[in-house]
């Protein structure tokens, strides 16, 4: 042993309690180490989430609440005085919105005839038919135009002596006023609405055809199941989800998207039979000067939708069960 050293086999006194207390230590610095990027990452979600809320809350959430509040102010010399459920009561008594809400029925009516058109369009282009790539182009385009152009175009080929009408007294059908018949009018309104807007449902439906396993169309072919029998048993059940959103989104834009063609095409009329909540909203806000009433209205119109929301999907996800 070297003199006047210690012995390289001999730990001085105290250095394994120094080593214990340095791993423990390092230990803890481990675990609060842990501890933090654990609670980062819970809270990673809610900071990434915060501004969507942030501005839901402050552009949509908020001025719905004003807006409600609004509605049980008065208008003209009783701007902003509370008067209850007067403005409620005044449209329960108007023609005109019982007729807008009437017509709110024949747009939920006529809703599974707006989604099954692009649906079938997009089956029939899924299933590459010839010139699949060109109707694809042809379909979308009309989403791209203005409702107002869009009106103006069929204001001119729907007139009482447009070509249409043309074309239908040449056959030796006699002339329709398309625009002009009470009867008539909203359907014709409604339809070129679906005309112009189906192509974004189409383009929604192709990409949940892309989620669609190809093998079950391949067994159905094998099976011989016919067209008719691939879509309702195999494709239909496969895009549940699809046409949940597709029902929902059509739904909300045939109540809040009608407004340009209703005022380009009928301004209303017929004797008001073309009348829609929002075409009401805007005729009591900007016409009438009934803001306060017009709230009222807007209130009415979003329970209607979100009512209407929830009872398809209801309906959509228990056909969805029993499929």
């Amino acid at each position: 042993m070297p003199i006047g050293g210690p012995s390289p086999l001999v730990r001085p006194a105290g250095s394994g309690r120094a080593d214990a207390a340095t791993v423990k230590h390092r230990g803890r610095r481990r675990d609060a180490r842990t501890t933090r990027g654990a609670r980062a990452e819970r809270l990673a979600p809610y900071v990434l989430v915060a501004p969507a809320v942030l501005i839901i809350v402050v552009l949509r959430l908020w001025p719905l609440v004003l807006g409600v509040n609004f509605s049980f102010t008065g208008d003209g010399e009783l701007n902003g005085t509370p008067v209850g459920l007067s403005n409620y009561l005044e449209l329960a008594g108007d023609p005109l919105f019982r007729t807008a809400l009437r017509n709110v029925g024949l747009l939920v009516l006529l809703l599974p005839v707006a989604v099954a058109i692009p649906g079938l369009l997009a089956t029939f282009i899924y299933l590459r038919v010839p010139g699949h790539r060109v109707y694809r182009s042809v379909y979308f385009f009309p989403a791209v135009l203005s409702p107002v152009i869009v009106g103006a175009i069929f204001n001119l080929m729907l007139g009482f002596d447009g070509p249409l009408n043309a074309v239908l007294g040449a056959i030796g059908v006699g002339p329709v006023d398309w625009l002009g018949d009470p009867g008539i009018a909203m359907f014709t309104v409604v339809g070129v609405h679906i005309w112009a807007t189906f192509g974004m449902a189409l383009v929604v439906f192709l990409a949940g055809f892309s989620t669609l396993d190809a093998s079950l169309l391949d067994a159905a072919r094998v099976d011989g199941a016919s067209l008719r029998q691939t879509i309702w048993h195999v494709i239909i059940p496969s895009l549940t989800r699809t046409i949940q959103f597709v029902f929902v989104t059509t739904m909300i834009g045939m109540l809040t998207s009608m407004f340009g063609l209703l005022f380009v095409m009928t301004s209303g009329g017929p004797e008001g039979e073309t009348y829609l909540p929002e075409y009401y909203i805007w005729h009591q806000q900007g016409q009438m000067n009934q803001p306060a009433l017009a709230s009222a209205a807007s209130t009415v119109l979003f329970v209607v939708m979100l009512v209407v929301g929830l009872l398809q999907i209801t309906v959509l996800r228990r056909a969805g069960r029993q499929d």
